[in-house]
């Protein structure tokens, strides 16, 4: 009598997953890992991914092996990308891989997709050795080293979901997409749409409020909703849904005339006021808006030149009590004395607090009068913050400001 043929026994998945995902799929499911090595496998994959982004922001390998910044991506890339992603994208797979026949549990799932990161943890290993042994190497290199092993990632993930799900070829396929792509598209859609949306600085019309370079987050809730508060702007229906009033000193996102391009400047006029600029100053309803001188500010790149020097530099108050700085590159300027300005119903008036270097309502065949309809949003904070051209350092202390 023949003895029964014993199955082979199970290896770790931290070593069968790299020639064989397949087998490592079924290691998992014997042997059950703990649920501190997953999250462990979580946290290594989040700073992966937070430091593959990075590599894109930072310039150079001098940049991606700064203290401050490594220490940022470790705790926000880890702690929290990369454990609630795990959690919530093991959730849909197997609620999508349910829906397909599969017969795959959220937590096995889990520990698929925590393994599957290992690709990505060597990347982001030998991303940092590169960038140690070469601070000078170029973010192309770093992002071409974590791209390749985040496609492996991919790749592995895939093999690991059809072994365990039981899959062929298309339902995996299926099951991923839309798990990892299209709904957390949909969902980042909807926030973007609704509640907050990223924008960046490219130029210094709002120094020294907002910086070239500076990184905010617009509130879409703010004034209610246009057709310019969704992806494309597409003419579905006019005027604001749950229209709220702009307040003067808002530094607003508004999109301009020709339906493409968004600008952030400063309201200081609000339907039916009389804006004027008299020597520099400014008037609204003919009376001086409060402004006392401050300590200069020392930039090459306020005043578009690239010299550095000493800029005029006021402390605003509005009549509402906002407070803010401005600066006054040029005595007499083109735009120091104005003809008085009559907002008309349903717009705002609004410009750059770097008054001489800013395109805005003063310049009515390019800006003028802002419609409702316009106001995409209302700039809330800024999120990131790095110089601008190379190497760009990055400001951490402008990271987290509320722009007021």
């Amino acid at each position: 009598m023949s003895e029964p043929i014993a199955a082979p026994p199970s290896r770790s998945p931290l070593l069968s997953i790299w020639w064989a995902p397949r087998r490592a799929a079924d290691d998992i499911v014997a042997a059950r890992p703990g649920a501190w090595l997953v999250l462990l496998l979580a946290v290594f994959g989040g700073m992966a991914g937070a430091v593959n982004l990075l590599s894109g922001v930072v310039g150079t390998g001098g940049g991606l092996i700064d203290g401050r910044l490594l220490l940022g991506a470790l705790l926000v890339g880890g702690s929290l990308f990369g454990v609630v992603s795990l959690y919530v994208s093991a959730y849909l797979l197997s609620r999508v891989g349910r829906w397909l026949g599969g017969e795959v549990s959220a937590a096995t799932m889990r520990a698929v997709l925590a393994f599957a990161m290992l690709p990505s943890i060597l990347g982001l290993l030998l991303s940092l050795l590169v960038a140690w042994l070469v601070p000078s190497v170029s973010s192309a290199v770093l992002q071409l080293i974590s791209g390749v092993c985040a496609l492996w990632a991919i790749i592995v993930a895939l093999l690991m979901l059809a072994r365990a799900a039981r899959f062929g070829v298309g339902k995996t396929l299926l099951a991923y997409a839309v798990a990892t792509w299209l709904i957390p598209v949909l969902a980042a859609s909807l926030i973007r749409s609704f509640l907050f949306q990223p924008f960046s600085i490219p130029s210094g019309s709002n120094v020294p409020t907002l910086l070239v370079g500076d990184y905010v987050f617009a509130t879409k809730y703010a004034y209610g909703y246009t057709r310019f508060s969704i992806p494309f702007s597409p003419p579905i229906f006019s005027g604001r849904l749950l229209p709220r009033d702009p307040a003067l000193g808002d530094v607003v996102v508004f999109r301009l005339p020709d339906g493409q391009t968004d600008y952030v400047k400063r309201i200081v006029g609000l339907p039916g006021d009389r804006v004027q600029m008299k020597e520099g100053q400014l008037f609204i309803n003919d009376a001086p808006v409060a402004r006392e001188r401050i300590d200069d500010l020392v930039d090459a790149d306020a005043c578009g030149t690239e010299n550095v020097r000493r800029v005029k530099r006021w402390r605003e108050t509005l009549p509402n009590g906002v407070s803010y700085d401005t600066l006054d590159c040029v005595d007499g300027g083109y735009y120091d004395t104005t003809n008085p300005y009559r907002v008309p119903p349903g717009h705002v008036f609004a410009i750059g607090d770097n008054r001489d270097n800013s395109t805005d309502s003063r310049m009515l065949t390019a800006i003028g009068y802002i419609p409702f309809e316009n106001l995409i949003g209302r700039v809330g904070m800024i999120f990131f913050s790095r110089e601008a051209g190379a190497p760009g350092h990055v400001r951490f202390e402008r990271i987290g400001t509320v722009v007021r």
